[in-house]
């Protein structure tokens, strides 16, 4: 019993951090084009730009600035909810530490029968940490960490793992821009305020798994089995709404689709673009490996989906 929940709960924190990524880095197309009815992308006066060259400059400003406090809230159907804030860079490669608290569906029950909800999450460039509680250390060895090297990720579930590790390595808040520009069908919806904060609202909608062969470095093997694990999941579609600030940086995304388990929601905030991040490297003595805890408990990386 004990290693059975050991095993499914790290298989379940790797798999829902594949499907949040998937979340975070899907984006959408849009119901306008590059037409007139432009937007003041810079805040420079009365410069009227169209909607994909105001979302150009905001995904080079977005890109530059090499760090930003994360506050994003998630909704995957019935399987979970979930709340994250933290700090994350990339200047080289994605690092920071996020606390994410699991606060429904299935996943937040198996946590709590582990004991805790809340999890430390550490984002170095060459793998994941995430720290569970005492209950899951006295049922792993005594060890509070698992790390997930992004390459025994990408044995995961097939397409849908090499994504994850793909995006996990690559993915940025102006990742959201890119995807929006990639769709090649912007709508600018209006001004709005964001926490107090003056910023223009863009939005479109977008296939998820075209976007994904256009923007991931996957082989043309890897992209048929990720349509094919999105289209079992019910992702298809994505609407994607975007804000912008007068400084040309991304403040708020929201992308809504659905899944076989439900509706898929994310609400993203960023700010403090620039802020110092650090992530140090668990203990080695504290950290079990995701692939050898899996050996260890009777199960393989590749393959394995429960």
């Amino acid at each position: 019993m004990k290693s059975t929940t050991v095993r499914r709960m790290a298989l379940a924190i790797a798999t829902t951090t594949a499907l949040t990524g998937l979340a975070a880095c899907s984006s959408g197309d849009s119901g306008g084009s590059d037409k007139d009815d432009r937007t003041s992308g810079s805040g420079k006066g009365t410069t009227r730009v169209s909607p994909m060259a105001a979302l150009r400059s905001a995904e080079k400003s977005t890109d530059a600035a090499d760090s930003a406090r994360v506050e994003s809230t998630t909704v995957m159907g019935s399987m979970m909810s979930m709340t994250a804030d933290g700090a994350l860079g990339w200047a080289d490669g994605i690092t920071g530490t996020v606390t994410i608290e699991y606060t429904g569906g299935t996943l937040a029950d198996s946590m709590r029968q582990l004991g805790t909800t809340s999890m430390e999450a550490r984002y170095l460039p060459d793998a994941y940490y995430a720290k569970m509680g005492e209950k899951f250390a006295a049922q792993a060895g005594g060890k509070h960490w698992i790390r997930y090297d992004y390459d025994d990720l990408a044995d995961l579930a097939g397409g849908s793992g090499a994504y994850l590790k793909d995006q996990m390595q690559n993915t940025t808040p102006n990742q959201s821009v890119k995807l929006l520009l990639a769709s090649g069908d912007v709508k600018k919806v209006g001004e709005e305020k964001v926490r107090g904060e003056n910023a223009t609202h863009y939005s479109g909608t977008v296939d998820v798994a075209d976007l994904a062969g256009k923007n991931s470095s996957l082989t043309a093997s890897q992209l048929a089995d990720l349509k094919k694990q999105l289209e079992q999941a019910g992702v298809t579609t994505e609407t994607v709404d975007i804000w912008v600030n007068d400084q040309d940086l991304l403040v708020k995304k929201v992308e809504k689709g659905r899944m076989a388990t439900g509706e898929l929601t994310q609400t993203a905030y960023y700010s403090d673009y620039g802020v110092k991040v650090s992530a140090e490297e668990p203990p080695a003595s504290d950290t079990e490996d995701f692939k050898k805890l899996l050996e260890k408990q009777g199960g393989t990386v590749a393959g394995t989906t429960s």
